[in-house]
């Protein structure tokens, strides 16, 4: 056997030598493959985990109002408020007793007053012809006659 030095001639075959590279080829580009994977998953995991801590600030912080409100509970606030000075006005005038009547109520009110009126103004003719009924019949005067 001979011994290894810098003489020693090493002969291949040309395809091995390729086939050789094609494999160191293909394993560099799979470690290059998987290195990005890698990256891009743990970018991916950071981000979410960025979502999460603001996520959780959000529900923490929102009930409490301090991050802010919608435009939509902005307008519910204000029309609460409206109606809430409305009840106060309206409360006010019922204990004034200046509340506004139910057109219907009202209506029925008025009803009421003028067949009371024509009522009494009958009653009030009744009268006056009994009246002059009792002073006839005391001064004799024949109620046929007029």
């Amino acid at each position: 056997m001979s011994a290894l030095n810098e003489n020693t001639e090493l002969t291949l075959p040309l395809r091995n030598i390729i086939a050789l590279l094609i494999t160191t080829a293909a394993a560099v580009m799979t470690y290059f493959q998987i290195n990005e994977r890698l990256n891009k998953l743990e970018n991916h995991q950071t981000i979410i985990e960025m979502d999460v801590e603001k996520n959780t600030e959000f529900r923490i912080r929102w009930p409490r109002g301090e991050i802010g409100s919608l435009p939509a509970d902005a307008e519910q606030f204000m029309l609460i408020n409206n109606l809430s000075e409305e009840i106060d006005k309206l409360q006010s005038m019922i204990e004034t007793g200046q509340a506004p009547h139910d057109q219907q109520q009202k209506l029925t009110l008025n009803f009421y007053q003028e067949r009371i009126s024509e009522l009494e103004s009958a009653v009030n003719i009744l009268k006056d012809r009994q009246v002059e009924l009792i002073h006839t019949m005391k001064s004799g005067v024949n109620i046929t006659d007029k």
